[in-house]
């Protein structure tokens, strides 16, 4: 049997350390926004700012030279020397790659001469057809591919005649080799930027440097390919001009820089060269002025005030604010210990609601740090007289306990408030009389919250806190009154803005908070209990029986929750939803049959059984549909419990014999009710059902079937899970009693009169005589064949 979503996340948070992971991470959040406040008052200065008061220097410091440092930084970047990378295996792959192109076009040639003249011998002796000779053109395309450039038709077949002597290739080589082993650059004139320090020049292959001074005898890209003829003519001299003019452009479109700026490295060389420098520093001496009242702040001003601050000032911040953060855990462990483990409310969903609760006190530590940012400034300028210590009155602190309150009762609210008070000089130092201030209308507030079930509830909080919190201002006014009567006045203004501010506050989070968490809070039951709603019209609509029963049980539940403490509007709403499932299939239902025709009487005892179970699910799909809220949800789910569906499992034991039908397999799904007003919910739907079957309701049988139901359901487990005791069990029965006694009285019998004054025997055109007993007793035993059967539909 399926656990309900609350159970399983109950089950996953009852894990001791994750509870405390949570509230140790509130804590360590909360001492990093103490830290700040640890610094001194003058780091609140900014560039124009004026000062205040003196500031000397508290003892002998050095501070930064920040134009002189940046003046060294630049004249060591000046001295870095540029890195170039040295390619010294371009010179080797060029020779190898010239020597096996004239190779391979020499040994063609040879292949070809010798490839003609066996053609010419077998045309001399008759038996040759003839082989076409291979053309020039896929010679000159695989000789350029192997050189790697493009070689003119003419400059090729110029080769060819000279048979690609190897001779030319060692020509070309050698005068390649004499202009790469020179070096050659892309860009000389950024080479020769570099003239006074010189560069490094790493070779690529081995990564060993050496520097170069003398930059001038490199050759640019340009320059090498002009040297070309100049370096060639003494080994040119005894070629053909035509040839050798080949030999200069071929070696010109081989020839390619060798010698490459590595900005990445130069670059990084450069910045650790920089970072190497230290800081210029000057001293500033123990009493030097460093600030005077009155004075402009500059720049200068906030390096040495940021500098004048002593390591020791950092370090006590550090221990101040692990030590509020600590003090904050201690404070949410009692809370944890005393509080939220005893609250059955809390501990349903313990990871969704710590996380609810984890957020709201972390929303108003935010905001109580963002008012003492405020007030700092403000009390810079104050102006029209309104101080920092006024500001605070303004703070909507109480709102907080306020939305505990409306989901989670007064008690938490109340460990809320404490919390949220106490913790505020932690954040804003010499502010404790704001203590009393919000811990009394942090508790108020959530008090006048109690059993909210209309928006205008939050406008009303916040006047009753508006004057609530004139009072407190008046009392805290004449503890330290200062005598400035333009900061009282401002006082009770913001202390009047804060309470109002407190319910607007709580009103707009209130939506927010049941979206993201899925609470439902009164106001939203009391818009749920609306009998207009679609989903209920629809109900009375397709299923008046159903929509008629849900009535009563609504009836029922509110009257028996009132008594025993639970939730009355929650118990009655669940009570109008509980049977929406029967919706789809309204007619396999008995309350809404009609001229005695009924389905199951043509189905199996499974098939039966699985319509009536399909029902809870259909109904908790409706709900999520039209987004009735979880407690809804879970009621729908729980509301029958794992409770046996007593008839159809009698007639599959009639047709299967007892030995061949397990009753697990006719029983609900569950889970078994989980709060008060879920087994409310099914008790009153087995009452309600059941009380339709009494012939004679007299309140001695009403009692007693009541009595005998709710015993029923006891005995077989279906409350172990609620907190229903013995004592409200007893109290639910007296009040189903009433009700249902209130529901099923009798009428008494009006004197028959003539018929001939054309109103009937009962002198009422809207009444017939009651009938006899018997009769009655006859007809319902022709509806129903007992408690078991009319039980058995109903629960369905």
């Amino acid at each position: 049997m399926g656990k309900p979503d609350s159970a399983k996340a109950s089950a996953f948070v009852q894990q001791p350390l994750l509870r405390w992971a949570i509230l140790l991470m509130l804590a360590a959040i909360f001492a990093v926004l103490v830290f700040p406040r640890s610094a001194p008052v003058y780091d609140d200065y900014r560039v124009g700012d004026v000062a205040q008061k003196d500031i000397k220097a508290p003892r002998d410091f050095f501070i930064e030279d920040t134009r002189a440092t940046e003046e060294k930084r630049r004249e060591v970047e000046q001295t870095v020397q540029m890195v170039y990378d040295l390619d010294s295996q371009r010179l080797a792959i060029l020779s190898e790659q010239v020597r096996q192109a004239f190779a391979r076009m020499h040994d063609a040639l040879i292949a070809e001469r010798q490839r003609r003249e066996l053609e010419e011998a077998r045309q001399l002796s008759g038996t040759g057809g003839g082989v076409p000779p291979r053309e020039p053109v896929a010679l000159r395309e695989t000789f350029a591919r192997e050189l790697g450039v493009v070689v003119d038709p003419e400059a090729f077949n110029l080769l060819t005649a000279a048979g690609f002597d190897e001779s030319i290739a060692d020509c070309i080589v050698a005068i390649a080799s004499d202009i790469l082993e020179n070096g050659v650059v892309t860009s000389k004139e950024m080479l020769l930027r570099e003239a006074g320090r010189g560069i490094v020049l790493r070779d690529i292959a081995t990564q060993k440097e050496r520097v170069v001074y003398d930059l001038e005898k490199l050759y640019a890209f340009d320059e090498a390919k002009a040297m070309v003829p100049e370096l060639g003519e003494p080994l040119l001299k005894d070629i053909d001009p035509s040839l050798k003019a080949v030999i200069v452009d071929l070696t010109q479109l081989l020839i390619q820089p060798n010698i490459t700026l590595n900005r990445s490295e130069s670059a990084e060389r450069r910045r650790l060269a920089m970072e190497s420098v230290k800081p210029v520093l000057y001293q500033i001496k123990a009493g030097e002025m460093i600030l005077r009242e009155g004075e402009r702040v500059t720049p200068v001003h906030l390096v040495k005030l940021k500098a004048s601050r002593p390591e020791s000032d950092r370090r006590q911040g550090i221990r101040q604010s692990l030590g509020a953060g600590l003090l904050l855990f201690c404070l949410l462990a009692v809370l944890n210990i005393v509080g939220l483990r005893r609250s059955t409310d809390f501990e349903r969903a313990p990871l969704r609601n710590l996380v609810f609760m984890a957020a709201v006190l972390l929303l108003f530590f935010v905001l109580a740090r963002l008012t003492l940012v405020l007030a700092n400034g403000l009390g810079q300028v104050q102006p029209l007289g309104l101080t920092s210590a006024a500001v605070f009155f303004g703070m909507p602190l109480a709102s907080g306990a306020m939305l505990v309150c409306l989901f989670f009762g007064l008690d938490l609210a109340l460990a809320t408030a404490v919390v949220l008070s106490v913790t505020l000089p932690l954040i804003a130092p010499e502010r404790f009389p704001l203590v009393f201030y919000f811990l009394l209308n942090g508790a108020l507030g959530a008090y006048w919250m109690q059993h909210c079930r209309e928006r205008r509830a939050f406008i009303t909080a916040g006047v009753r806190l508006a004057l609530l919190n004139l009072v407190l201002v008046s009392a805290i006014a004449l503890h330290t009154w200062s005598g400035n009567g333009v900061e009282l006045l401002w006082c009770w203004g913001l202390a009047m803005m804060g309470g109002l501010g407190a319910g607007i506050v709580a009103a707009g989070l209130a939506p927010l908070v049941e979206l993201a968490f899925g609470y439902t809070t009164d106001i939203t039951l009391l818009e749920l209990a609306n009998l207009d709603r679609p989903i209920l019209r629809q109900l009375m609509m397709e299923a008046p029986g159903t929509y008629h029963h849900s009535m009563i049980v609504g009836t029922l539940v509110e009257a028996a929750a009132t008594e025993i403490g639970a939730n009355p509007l929650l118990a009655k709403v669940c009570g109008y939803y509980h049977d929406i499932g029967k919706i789809k299939k309204p007619l396999y239902f008995i309350e809404n049959q009609r001229e005695g025709k009924n389905p199951h009487d043509k189905l199996a005892p499974s098939m039966s059984k699985r319509i009536l179970v399909a029902h809870v699910k259909d109904g908790a799909e409706m709900a999520r549909k039209h987004k009735l809220g979880r407690a809804i949800v879970d009621t729908i789910c729980q509301s029958h419990g794992t409770s046996l569906i007593s008839y159809f499992y009698e007639r599959a034991r009639q047709i299967h014999g007892e030995a061949n039908v397990n009753p697990d397999d006719y029983r609900y799904p569950g889970p078994r009710p989980q709060t008060r007003e879920a087994g409310l919910v099914m008790l009153a739907d087995v009452v309600e059902a059941a009380s339709r079957t009494l012939e004679n309701p007299t309140p001695s049988r009403i009692k007693g079937l009541v009595h005998n139901l709710i015993n029923k359901i006891f005995s077989d487990g279906q409350l172990d899970e609620c907190e229903l005791t013995l004592r409200d069990l007893n109290q639910i029965a007296k009040s189903f009693t009433k009700i249902l006694t209130g529901i099923h009285h009798h009428r008494i019998e009006y004197p028959e009169r003539s018929e001939t004054d054309g109103r009937g025997k009962n002198g009422r055109s809207d009444r017939q005589s009651p009938e006899p007993s018997a009769d009655r007793e006859r007809k319902a035993g022709s509806a129903g064949q007992g408690h078991l059967r009319r039980l058995g539909m109903s629960r369905g």
